[in-house]
């Protein structure tokens, strides 16, 4: 295609979109979401975050140049994302991140994948032992104003008269960047520092303080940059609430107070709760206490951590994830936080598709959740079997479970 091929291509999705994002239903959305986050009683909201897009006719992108076609392929998944009709929220801006110049902890973390498309990948962990903790660099925050604002002009000349552009100038260091855990197994291995919980704690303590404070180190700097923005919550839902002011583009020089934040232990899945709370948790509260709400957890059980993580003073959302027991959650949630139901994938519409099967686990899993603050996220969707009406079909059956049940 042509550069002038191109343009066409994003700038018809661009207003494609847009219509979508002015649709009634979205402000409808965003006052559940604002009432469930606070809360407030509501129907259980449902959100798909996941429905194995590559496998869908729709995800073919055209576009050449590789900045547009990753709009491309953003544009062209909400519009597919918005016809399965769940509780999601379409905003009306596309976002892109500004380019940091300080990304990682100075070292390089090699990885060997498969020959297997979509396969698994071996990582070779940098700190082969604890003594080389002296290898790593404390990141700071930094942007790289020159290559962010060219990417930002092109953004503009090309849809900027149709949709908004958000530049997102917060750190690097969220979400998995940001949690501990996940570089924490990247740099040591998963495996090795367990036996260190054991073996040498004290080493492995100096690491997870300098990772965080590392962490503390670049959202503090952005913070004191006015680099935070309304466009940064993080809380793996929709992130309306009525105690913080709602997502908003180019809202820049916020505190992180007035936003969401997340984090989680996935690596630590296998862990006690005790070593959980002394070798991750600990490392997370200091960074977790600026944020006006959290969200934590994602694929760990947490069944077995409940009590531990009401330690975080502003702590909201809770994960229950495909691998914990449902009725052991909620009872120790109760109504004091929102269960964030997370069903298998794989039962849900991986391989396969039993409506009878998904009534039942639904009709299990919400019965014991039921007169609770809880919402459904269909996530981790590696395969739908490339059944593009499969995903919708579950949405059908999840909504006449809620209806029978709440």
């Amino acid at each position: 295609m042509s550069a002038e091929s191109d343009r066409n291509t994003i700038r018809d999705l661009a207003k494609e979109y847009r219509d979508i994002c002015d649709n009634p239903v979205q402000e409808e959305r965003r006052a559940l979401w604002r009432r469930h986050n606070s809360l407030k009683l509501t129907r259980p909201l449902i959100y798909i975050r996941a429905f194995a897009w590559h496998e869908m006719p729709q995800s073919a992108c055209t576009c050449r140049d590789p900045l547009l076609r990753h709009y491309e392929d953003f544009f062209r998944k909400n519009i597919f994302w918005n016809s399965l009709n769940d509780d999601s929220i379409f905003e009306p801006w596309i976002t892109i991140q500004a380019v940091t110049t300080c990304r990682g902890w100075g070292v390089d973390v090699p990885r060997t994948f498969s020959d297997e498309p979509g396969g698994s990948f071996k990582v070779d962990y940098p700190l082969k032992t604890l003594s080389n903790i002296g290898k790593l660099r404390m990141p700071r925050h930094e942007i790289d104003e020159k290559s962010t604002s060219e990417a930002v002009e092109r953004l503009h000349e090309t849809v900027g008269d149709i949709i908004t552009i958000n530049l997102d100038r917060g750190p690097a260091y969220r979400m998995w960047t940001g949690d501990i855990a996940t570089d924490l197994g990247y740099l040591r291995g998963i495996e090795n520092f367990m036996i260190d919980m054991i073996d040498d704690p004290e080493r492995l303590h100096r690491l997870l303080a300098f990772l965080r404070d590392g962490i503390l180190r670049t959202h503090d700097e952005a913070e004191a940059c006015g680099d935070w923005g309304l466009s940064a919550h993080q809380n793996q839902a929709m992130p309306y609430a009525e105690e913080l002011q709602d997502p908003a583009p180019n809202v820049n020089g916020i505190k992180r107070k007035e936003i969401w934040g997340y984090m989680a232990a996935q690596e630590l899945t296998a862990v006690s709760p005790q070593m959980h709370d002394e070798f991750m948790l600990q490392y997370q509260l200091p960074i977790l206490k600026h944020f006006g709400l959290v969200a934590y957890g994602c694929c760990e059980d947490l069944s077995q951590k409940i009590d531990i993580l009401r330690q975080i003073p502003n702590l909201r959302r809770i994960a229950v994830a495909p691998f914990a027991s449902v009725p052991k959650c909620a009872e120790q949630i109760g109504r004091d936080y929102v269960i964030s139901y997370r069903p298998s994938p794989t039962d849900m519409v991986g391989y396969g598709f039993n409506p009878d099967r998904i009534r039942k686990i639904l009709r299990r899993d919400l019965h014991a959740c039921r007169d609770l603050h809880v919402d459904i996220t269909l996530k981790d969707v590696e395969t739908v079997q490339s059944d593009p009406e499969r995903v919708k079909k579950w949405l059908a059956i999840a909504r006449e479970v809620v209806n029978e049940i709440f």
